[in-house]
């Protein structure tokens, strides 16, 4: 019933046939849409719905305003304690001064001739306010925030305070939503309303069988629990059943896209008795590990099949992925077919030839001709690297980004192995697959561990094989904290330390984030996760002036060193490493440069400056690098990072273990999943909305059987529209074309 002199509100609108598709400005109208989408990027009511709270507050629950830190933009809920206007001594005007407080600490909000506050703004008012934490001498404030006030007219405000309504109101949770300077929660919570006041009932894609097995509310419910919860189980009862959707809406996609591979047409590829394998094996001068037999044999099946092989294979550093990966190129050159080994750098490119080339040995070395193309070869060079590709004279080859060029053709490419995958994005794997006349097969290689649930997500259309065991003869390393932030004093410790091991015969490496002032390598620091704390400021420790430093230090004194990055000719890099490996030099001081692949016995020591500005995994590869012979090797991990902050957090986990799994989901616990479809698939912000792949790994496990069970019967969805309509929804045209490259 409208009240005389109140209008009337405006009539719903007509959302449609497909009511999330909706176009968001149809339901809020053009200005508060376009604020919306410049602030987030929704467009659709179905996207603006995505856009959860990052938590909830209570009506009668204040905020511990001791615990907020100075730099911090924050919402939060409290009670207004004191209100004081004064006028400025320096400059016309007032200030007006509202403290605020939460029973334990105070914290003031500062306006600048706006004494008309001093109307809402009355001691005893409660409400939730929005703005940066800023510190004005020595104690915390908001300059000019938002605010908006509970209403004390509302009865339920105002009726007895023992009332079950009064306790009920007080105790309502309040959406905290992700919010921009210009954009604040309770004005998103607002425009939510007017969505969902709009919303018809909506087909869930989830089973009926399903939410019933689980006991998850259905969609439409879900979303007006998230967002308009009358109880602290409301929110929590709607978190459980869209968490559950979008697990099963990602993982159905994934099914999906491994059925249809399994459509496509391959050359099966079998090695033949008393053929190149089998010769390749009986010269081997080891015993192939447990898991290299096992996973062989997974590849050995997949070549042998009439699709495409789709593979992924991971394991630790040196433990014999790219002897695996030599014998499925093997398989794929006795049946006359081709292969490809494209790598990040360089340097593993280089690395990679030299170790085929002497896993060969002469005889077959010279049948298969293995060859490398790379982009700073000379044009002679590079001429009779791509006639050796075309030509078909060459089975094996290996190259880097420059394999992906036009120009780079093959007479029957079989085989395409990706060494280090995360390097690459997928337009560049997809270069390089179709340059076979038919579909070859994929084997993809990672020396960074990834959690049965993480591979289930992210590789979802892959299948995966894991190396866990490590060939004999490895000494191992063993991994050290060197906290400069407490122990200044521990700095020249690096230097002696290594002293000893080059005074043993040994080698060492010293691995820098930055080039030189100007220049920092690609993958250097991470990107933070939301809410990370970040160190100050400070300049990297870089290669060219560690190198200088350390010529001149007395207890390196006659010592050869060496520098290794970026920005040297593939000559340059070839010719150091080459030098190393021989032992004419004791020290190489790098960047990443050196992260993978990079096999020297004889190098039994490392110490990575700043390592705080590194990930975890890549601490642990870098660690990989030495430790590889009879040596037991010895790193330190030099941080200034202070104590409980995030960055010294990943230092000291892999200080702490050299287990590659646990410590990939340690990384993942701190960095986040990345772009789970889109084509970042490392760090950063994460595409996932309320799935979180480590700590819900039982659902995902829950949600990829299901999808399994659905797509069995009905692999084109033409039985379930509604969950077709969710996979078109989540799979813009970006993330389809992911799903079809891989």
């Amino acid at each position: 019933m409208v009240t005389s002199g109140t209008p009337a509100p405006p009539a719903a609108p007509d959302l449609g046939p497909a009511p999330l598709d909706a176009r968001l400005a149809n339901v809020l109208g053009g200005r508060t849409a376009t604020a919306i989408e410049k602030a987030f990027g929704h467009r659709t009511v179905g996207e603006f719905l995505e856009h959860a709270p990052r938590r909830y507050a209570e009506r009668g629950a204040l905020t511990a305003l001791d615990s907020l830190a100075i730099g911090e933009p924050v919402t939060i809920v409290a009670e207004v304690v004191d209100v004081r206007e004064r006028t400025m001594r320096a400059r016309r005007g007032s200030i007006l001064e509202a403290k605020i407080g939460d029973g334990k600490g105070l914290l003031t909000l500062t306006f600048f001739n706006q004494g008309w506050r001093t109307k809402d703004l009355v001691p005893g008012a409660r409400g939730i306010f929005s703005g940066k934490v800023s510190d004005y001498r020595g104690a915390r404030q908001l300059a000019h925030p938002d605010y908006e006030l509970f209403d004390p007219d509302d009865p339920r405000a105002t009726a007895d305070p023992g009332s079950d309504e009064a306790i009920r109101w007080s105790r309502q949770p309040i959406p905290i939503y992700p919010a921009t300077a210009s954009l604040t929660s309770w004005q998103i919570a607002k425009s939510m309303g007017i969505v969902l006041d709009t919303l018809p009932d909506l087909p869930d894609p989830v089973p009926a069988s399903a939410r019933s097995r689980l006991d998850l509310v259905p969609f439409r419910r879900a979303l007006e629990l998230l967002h308009r919860p009358e109880k602290v189980a409301d929110f929590k009862r709607a978190q459980d059943a869209l968490r559950y959707r979008e697990a099963f809406v990602l993982q159905t996609a994934l099914v999906q896209r491994r059925i249809a591979a399994r459509r496509t047409a391959a050359t099966p590829r079998v090695a033949a008795a008393g053929g190149i394998l089998e010769r390749f094996d009986a010269a081997l001068p080891f015993t192939l590990t447990d898991d290299q037999r096992s996973v062989g044999a997974d590849i050995d099946q997949d070549l042998a099949r009439t699709w495409p092989m789709h593979r992924l294979i991971q394991g630790e550093v040196g433990s014999g992925k790219t002897l695996v990966a030599i014998r499925a190129m093997l398989t794929v050159a006795e049946t006359g077919g081709q292969s490809a080994l494209i790598a990040p750098t360089e340097v593993l490119a280089a690395q990679h030839l030299r170790s085929i080339v002497k896993f060969l040995g002469p005889d077959l070395a010279a049948e298969l001709r293995p060859v490398i193309l790379t982009g700073s070869q000379s044009t002679d060079e590079r001429r009779r690297a791509l006639l050796a590709a075309v030509s078909g004279s060459s089975r094996l080859v290996v190259g880097t980004h420059a394999l992906l060029g036009d120009r780079v053709d093959f007479a029957e490419l079989g085989l395409v192995v990706v060494d280090e995958q995360h390097r690459f994005g997928v337009e560049q794997r997809e270069a390089l697959r179709t340059k076979g006349a038919t579909p070859p097969h994929v084997l993809v290689l990672t020396a960074t561990p990834i959690p049965r649930t993480v591979a289930m997500t992210v590789f979802g259309d892959l299948d995966v094989s894991t190396i866990t065991g490590m060939p004999s003869g490895r000494a191992g390393v063993e991994t050290f904290t060197v906290p400069l932030a407490e122990h200044p004093g521990w700095e020249p410790r690096i230097w002696s330390r290594m002293a000893e091991e080059l005074a043993k015969g040994r080698q060492a490496f010293v691995v820098c984030p930055a080039i030189d002032d100007a220049h920092t390598e690609d993958d250097g620091e991470p990107e933070p996760a939301e809410g990370e704390d970040r160190a100050p400021e400070r300049a990297p420790a870089t290669v060219l002036a560690t190198a200088e430093r350390m010529r001149t230090m007395p207890v390196l004194e006659g010592r050869t060193i060496a520098v290794l990055h970026g920005r040297m000719t593939a000559d340059e890099k070839d010719r150091v490493m080459t030098s190393f490996a021989a032992g004419d030099l004791d020290v190489i001081v790098a960047t990443t440069v050196i992260e993978v692949g990079v096999d020297v016995p004889n190098a039994a020591m490392m110490a990575v400056l700043d390592a705080d500005r590194f990930g975890v995994s890549q601490l642990h590869q870098l660690r990989g690098r030495i430790g590889r012979g009879q040596w037991a090797g010895v790193c330190l991990l030099v941080t200034t990072a202070e104590l409980e902050t995030t960055s010294r957090e990943r230092v000291d986990a892999v200080a702490a273990s050299d287990d590659g799994f646990e410590l990939a989901r340690v990384d993942l616990e701190l960095r986040r999943e990345g772009d789970v479809l889109g084509e970042r698939q490392s760090g950063g912000r994460s595409s996932l909305n309320l799935l979180r792949v480590v700590e819900h790994a039982d659902l995902i496990v829950d949600a990829r059987e299901e999808a399994e069970r659905v797509l069995e019967p009905d692999p084109e969805l033409e039985g379930s529209p509604a969950l077709r309509d969710a996979l078109a929804r989540r799979l813009d045209e970006s993330d389809a074309s992911f799903l079809g490259k891989n």
